[in-house]
Order: C-alpha cells, then structure tokens, then sequence
C-alpha cells in the first residue's frame, strides 16, 4: 500500500524486515528481567543502628505521690467533688506508684500553664538527655546532620528542633524536623522519617528527640473522658543517636530490622478514640474514648498481619494458615495466634495504661515477664507518651537481659489512630553496669504484691 506521504512509505519498507529474531528477542528480555532482579534483590541496603540512647530521670524532689497528686488537684479549687472522686479512682488503679514525677510548674498551686513554664521543662528534659548522650559519646554538635523531634501538644515558635540547634550550636545546613500532633507513637515515626532520609543521605548522623510536656497540657474541666489524661502522664524524654556510617558499626548497640506503620484515620471510630477538643465550658483537654483498647487491638491487628510474615519462623506462619482455613470450614472457631517469642527475646509495649499493656499480653498470648519491662516503666515512670519505650528497652539492659544476637520488639500506639512497629537487633555486648534511668533502684523491680510498700520505703528514706 502506497502513502501520499514519502517519510511513511520510508517506514513501511523498512517494516517488512523483521526488526530483531526471536531469539534476540529472547536475549533482550532476559536481560531485562535478569537487571530488575539484580536493582530489587542486590541494590545497596541502607541499615540504620542505634549508637545508643538516653532517658531523662527527673530529680526526686519532682515526684508526685498518688496522695500528693489528689491533695494538691483539691488544694487548687479547679475541680468539683465529682471530678476530684473520679480521678483519685482512677489514679489509684493506674498502676502508676509515687515515684512518677511532674515537672515543678505542676507543683504549683495553682499549676502555671504558661508558655514560659512549657519552654523551662521541655528544656529541661532534652538540653539534660542530649548533654548526657553526646558527652557519653564525645560527640561534637556540629557532626550531627538530622535532627527530628517529636511532641505532640506542644508546638512552639521557634521550634523544638530550633532550641536544640540555638543550645548546643549546631550547624546551619542541619536537617531539622519538628512533628506534632502525631500522639504516643511518634517516636517510631521519628525514626521512620530518619530511615527514609538517609536512603538519600548517605554517612549521617542522626539524633531523634521525643517527648510530651506536661504543664501546659492540663485539663481544668468536669468531662469524664478529658479528666483521665490529668492521672495518667509524667514528664520524661528520650535522646536517640542514630547513623548509617560504616566508622559506626563497631560501637552501635542495635541494628534496626523492620519498621511497620499502621494508620486507621479513615475509620470515624479510631480517628475520634484519641482527640484534643473543647468541652461545654470552652476548655480544652485530650479526651480519651471507652473504645480506646478495642481501636488499639483492632491497629494491632493489622500491624501484625504485616510483620508477621517478615519475622515469625515458617512453622508457625504455617500454623496460623491452616488455622484460618479451618475457621472458614467451620472447624475451629478461633484462629491461631503465632507464638511471637519464636521471633523475639523482648517486647517492648507503649506504657500507655494498664489497660493497653494487659490488651496487648492477652490478645498476643505473652507471659508476664515479656511485659514486665512495659509494667514496670509505667509503674516507675507514668505514661511519658513516645519516650516510653525507650525506658522500656533501658529497663531491659538495666537488668542484663539484652544479650548479642537478641531481638526487641517496640509497639507503639498513638492518636491517629496509629499502631507501630520497630524489630531492633542488638549487635554488641550490653553492660548493665552502664548508668541509665533505672541503674539507681533496678534492684527493687519488679514490683509485685507487698513489694510495693517496700519500693515506697526506699522512696522516702
């Protein structure tokens, strides 16, 4: 067929020639797929360790005591009876002892609030913390190339990030992130936001700071569900070095393995479970919904469907297959739930409540040991929102139970709502001798039965 125009009858003749064989048709596609193995299957890993870490111990004179605590909520004269009852009920079962600590503008009477009195205790937890690491380390301010931070409720200006950098000198093309609003789990987002910046930015260090301030944060009205958030947080903070520079292999404690992140906003139930608002009266507190724990459970659940096949040994992800068919047959009623202390030697749960920690042992079948380290952060500590599981995981080398070669799994959960997950492997030797948040009294835990009286002993001599 001939065509008006002399470039298309070019291209027509030169068609009926086969362009290549099939054979070389065959070389070229194997060449294809053998290049995109070889990009997915062989490309450069970015690993990230953890160099180590720091938690910040409030002094003694910074306790509350449970009874302090209500005498000093009716000393104020902000609450009406009802709302005092109810929360002397609920700190009372908390699971939280008289060593957990406020800072001193909640000593107050009545507590200051202000904007200064936030400024004073954020710096007073992170400037100690990062002073402690980096002199730890004989790190130099100027080496450190991201700095992210994250706190939830507190987000002045300048910045978290910026008061670091103003502090301790840090160099002017630092790459710094303040997150907010992103609730208890957003220290593993913080290190999630490292890890997808250095696949980009290579021979990095990083220090990742997390932390919720309390004094500006109290709630001063009659809700039921905005007064619980009055009993249950405690100031705290956690410093972390992190880096994935080759020089850092030798002296990192940890390597991180996996890191999974569960987000369920779009669900009216768990957006609504964990929210800052304003009540009747025009003020503002966090509320805490009756359908916390199940939202809690249900993002666990989730988070767990995509780490399970990443960690848990072939048997047991066989077993729970089986288990699921046998359910859709009608055979069994229940499906299996993989014994996760085949893939992990520690487990460390957001110390967000009692009932989060007791959730999280029932639904995934743990012993009281493998949250003993969760229980007794929040007994000692409080609920110190992202940081927890960071006191966590020093409980657990305060004991001498993190040995080489074990692995640690750190669940978060956070407003959102969010369930997050991050697997660590411990690639040195610890020594427990080394002073941390809990080397003053790990000897008096775990506390159980009478021994609290004796922690309480211990607390006032």
């Amino acid at each position: 067929m001939e065509s008006s125009f002399p470039f298309i009858n070019q291209a027509l003749l030169i068609t009926d020639q086969p362009f290549m064989t099939f054979h070389h048709f065959l070389v070229a596609s194997a060449c294809v797929l053998i290049a995109i193995f070889g990009y997915y299957f062989f490309k450069p890993r970015c690993i990230i360790y953890l160099i180590d870490f720091s938690c910040y111990q409030p002094p003694d004179f910074l306790r509350a005591p449970v009874s302090n605590f209500i005498e000093h909520l009716t000393i104020s004269g902000v609450f009406d009876q009802e709302s005092l009852d109810l929360q002397q009920k609920v700190l009372e079962r908390s699971g939280i002892s008289d060593d957990a600590s406020v800072p001193a503008s909640v000593h107050e009477i009545p507590p200051n609030a202000s904007l200064p009195a936030a400024r004073e205790e954020t710096h007073e937890i992170l400037f100690t913390i990062v002073e402690e690491l980096f002199s730890k380390h004989e790190i130099d301010p100027k080496s450190i190339d991201i700095l992210v931070s994250n706190c939830s409720l507190f987000c002045p200006s300048p910045s978290i990030t910026s008061m670091i950098i103003n502090r301790f000198g840090m160099r002017s093309d630092i790459k710094s992130f303040s997150l907010s609003g992103m609730g208890c789990s957003a220290g593993i987002l913080s290190v999630n936001l490292v890890k997808d910046l250095m696949m980009i930015h290579g021979d990095s260090l990083a220090l990742v700071l997390s932390l919720e301030a309390v004094s500006p944060n109290g709630y001063r009205g009659k809700s039921k569900s905005m007064l619980i958030a009055n009993t249950i947080f405690r100031m705290g903070g956690a410093a972390i070095l992190l880096s994935n520079r080759k020089q850092d292999i030798n002296k990192a404690k940890y390597k991180l393995q996996h890191l999974i992140r569960t987000h369920f906003g779009s669900e009216n139930e768990s957006y609504e479970s964990v929210m800052q608002q304003v009540d009747e009266e025009g003020k503002v507190g966090v509320a805490l919904s009756k359908q916390l724990v199940r939202v809690a459970s249900k993002a666990l659940k989730i988070n767990v469907v995509e780490l399970g096949p990443r960690v848990l040994p072939y048997s047991e992800q066989l077993k729970y297959i089986i288990s699921f068919i046998q359910r859709k047959w009608g055979m069994h009623k229940e499906i299996y739930t993989p014994n996760f202390k085949k893939a992990f030697e520690h487990f460390c749960i957001h110390a967000g409540g009692r009932a989060i920690i007791e959730g999280v042992e029932k639904h995934l079948k743990l012993d009281k040991k493998d949250v003993e380290a969760s229980r007794s952060t929040l007994y000692r500590y409080g609920n110190t929102s992202s940081s927890s599981l960071w006191y966590e995981l020093q409980y657990l080398e305060a004991k001498g139970r993190m040995k080489k070669g074990d692995k640690v799994w750190q669940i978060g959960f956070g407003s959102g709502f969010k369930a997050n997950s991050a697997v660590w492997k411990c690639i040195s030797e610890i020594d427990s001798r080394d002073r941390n948040a809990w080397s003053d009294r790990i000897h008096l835990y775990p506390v159980c039965g009478d021994a609290s009286s004796e922690l309480r002993t211990e607390l006032l001599s």
